[in-house]
């Protein structure tokens, strides 16, 4: 069994499909389809309960989102962000949405990922004056 450390994680061991050989600056390990590996390990990780913070910062980073942009997608600050990966008090519904992007994501359907980056996008100051107008159709909302 190797201890797959590797990954970030301290609970990940592999079977199989690891090959290591002795050099002359000590032991080389090599491991086959690593992104296959990171796919079912990301995978188990968003099927279970809740994440931890080291299970968090995996999935973000195979999502390969910096801490500012998941920040940005889900509503928070970059710092909060690291003090979940570093302490691994996330709130559940950052958890859930996390999980449920990296999974749409993996299975080829970003459509999840899409709508919530249009939402983060929209995001608006609250000052903003909103202008509508009433047409032969019902109202509309006045062009910018």
């Amino acid at each position: 069994m190797y201890h797959y450390t590797e990954s970030g994680l301290r609970n990940v061991w592999l079977e199989n499909g690891v090959t290591q050989r002795k050099t002359a600056y000590g032991v080389a390990t090599s491991i086959q389809d690593v992104d296959g590996l990171h796919k079912v390990i990301g995978r188990t990780l968003a099927q279970q309960g809740h994440l931890t913070g080291t299970e968090f910062r995996f999935l973000r980073k195979e999502l390969d989102l910096s801490q500012h942009r998941l920040a940005d997608l889900i509503g928070t600050t970059e710092q909060t962000i690291a003090l979940w990966e570093k302490h691994g008090k996330i709130p559940k519904t950052a958890d859930r949405m996390l999980r449920a992007i990296y999974i749409e994501t993996i299975d080829g359907n970003v459509k999840l990922k899409e709508m919530i980056e249009r939402t983060a996008d929209l995001d608006r100051k609250e000052e903003e004056k909103l202008v509508f107008h009433d047409t032969d159709h019902g109202w509309l909302p006045l062009a910018a």
